[in-house]
């Protein structure tokens, strides 16, 4: 009998620590995986209606961007010069990963933009505030667009010549120095030019004769 109830506590024991531990197990791995999943879930939907909110109301963000680009312009350059070098490259060029990745910055130079009270910055920076950078990808490259169009025009470095390929000035300098060459051998050597005009120069004729060294003419005779 001692025997038979000692087995049956330790199969109750047994059980016992059984479903503590799927009961930990539940706690700790299963409901915080289906609060994330859920909580994505959601996440992504009032993501979704901010962003269907932005489009709506797209086409006035743009008209009242045209009306005030030209008082915007130098203001969006100095916030834009004042960016760390992946935020340039993202308004010129904006990617979902990209702006993933670069989150925190993209945030800060839309906060930037509200600052200057730039058409459209002020929802879209609540909006990636809330749900992430990434998640609002579409209305915050439409910032960027018109962000991009007030920024100079870069001067492109000019392209390297191929190998083998010579410059302009390369060739240029080899024409000259063609030319020069062509002019000495054609122009004859100026002492050659010069002993003529001296030779000439340094003949002189003899003097008339003088009347005293005339001979005297005898007198006619009558």
């Amino acid at each position: 009998m001692n025997k038979n109830r000692e087995r049956e506590r330790d199969q109750l024991r047994k059980e016992l620590y059984t479903d503590t531990e799927m009961g930990s197990i539940w706690k700790s791995k299963v409901l915080p995986s289906f609060a994330n999943v859920f909580g994505n879930s959601k996440k992504k939907t009032a993501a979704a209606e901010a962003v269907k909110s932005f489009d709506e109301s797209k086409e006035e963000y743009g008209r009242e961007f045209e009306e005030k680009k030209t008082e915007l312009q130098a203001k969006v350059v100095e916030i834009y010069e004042a960016s760390p070098a992946p935020i340039k490259a993202l308004v010129k060029k904006p990617t979902e990963s990209g702006l993933k990745k670069n989150s925190s910055g993209v945030k800060k130079f839309l906060e930037e933009l509200v600052k200057i009270e730039f058409p459209g910055s002020k929802p879209v920076s609540e909006a990636a505030v809330t749900f992430g950078s990434a998640y609002v990808a579409g209305p915050i490259t439409f910032i960027f667009e018109e962000v991009s169009s007030l920024l100079p025009a870069e001067e492109e470095p000019p392209a390297a010549p191929a190998p083998g390929e010579r410059t302009s000035k390369e060739v240029t300098a080899e024409v000259i120095e063609e030319t020069k060459k062509e002019e000495e051998e054609t122009t004859p050597p100026a002492s050659a030019t010069e002993t003529p005009a001296l030779a000439e120069s340094t003949t002189t004729e003899p003097p008339p004769p003088r009347a005293e060294d005339a001979p005297a003419t005898e007198p006619a005779k009558a």
